[in-house]
């Protein structure tokens, strides 16, 4: 009797030890389940459409996630996508923010120079995901036209309406290296300090840099902390040698101007 009621005790004892640890998911299962739900930029895919020509185009932009719409973005930069249009031959460039129309989608008009070849680049932060880039090059309707050389610069000091900015790199211009790009800005007749610029993104300025066949995509990062000029310092690396276009974009005066520039990386 003894024995047998012993048993009994050890079975029920057992039972409610394995229902215990069933009841409740292990920190190793809570793990798995939070990374899978993120997403991820393989994943993430984007169909880029056009209606229109030169003249008049929608640009419509479609973001999924496996195949499903991503709802939920998050602002990057003070915007929930920046969309970097560039020509084939890098002479034509602009930087637009496209609407938000829900379910994924996104939308702008945009008036290109020619038909022709122009390289898309989008730039947005999903909700429960990392910030991610997409690239596609993409054909615009309408009569084309001859394609501009792709020119190294003999001087990296510009003059622009806005101002006179020089670009210094900042400790040598060479591939695979931690690099700083250094704006400084003058006034074009004094020759003084342009110390008025304006916050531009939630920064003291944005810069692009695309490689002149338009397959590289550097990732540039403003200096925290920076005043209104004016030196405004950015840091990126180049990834391969080779000629690269450079567009800083500043502010002054409620008014965003661009400064290009193209060198040769060894």
């Amino acid at each position: 009797m003894n024995k047998r009621m012993f048993l009994i005790g050890l079975v029920s004892l057992l039972t409610l030890l394995l229902s215990a640890c069933g009841s409740g998911s292990s920190w190793e299962e809570e793990e798995v389940v939070e990374v899978s739900n993120r997403i991820i930029s393989d994943d993430v895919k984007v169909k880029w459409e056009l209606e229109g020509d030169q003249a008049s185009s929608l640009i419509r932009l479609r973001i999924t996630n496996n195949g499903s719409s991503i709802n939920d973005f998050e602002v990057n930069h003070e915007k929930l996508l920046h969309l970097i249009v560039v020509s084939e031959d890098l002479s034509y460039f602009t930087h637009i923010h496209p609407e938000y129309k829900g379910n994924g989608v996104f939308e702008i008009e945009n008036e290109f120079p020619a038909g022709g070849k122009y390289r898309m680049i989008a730039d947005f932060k999903p909700t429960n995901g990392n910030s991610m880039s997409k690239m596609e090059w993409v054909t615009v309707e309408g009569k084309g036209k001859q394609l501009e050389a792709i020119t190294i610069d003999n001087s990296l000091e510009k003059v622009v309406p806005e101002g006179k900015v020089a670009l210094l790199i900042e400790p040598q211009l060479e591939s695979k290296k931690e690099l700083t790009l250094k704006f400084t800005l003058t006034d074009v007749n004094t020759n003084q300090p342009l110390s008025d610029l304006e916050p531009y993104l939630g920064s003291i300025g944005h810069v692009v840099v695309l490689s002149e066949d338009g397959e590289r995509y550097l990732h540039v990062h403003a200096i925290e902390g920076q005043g209104s000029g004016p030196v405004a310092l950015f840091e990126t690396e180049f990834t391969e040698s080779g000629g690269y276009k450079i567009w800083a974009q500043f502010q002054r005066n409620g008014q965003v101007f661009t400064v290009p520039y193209i060198v040769n990386v060894p």
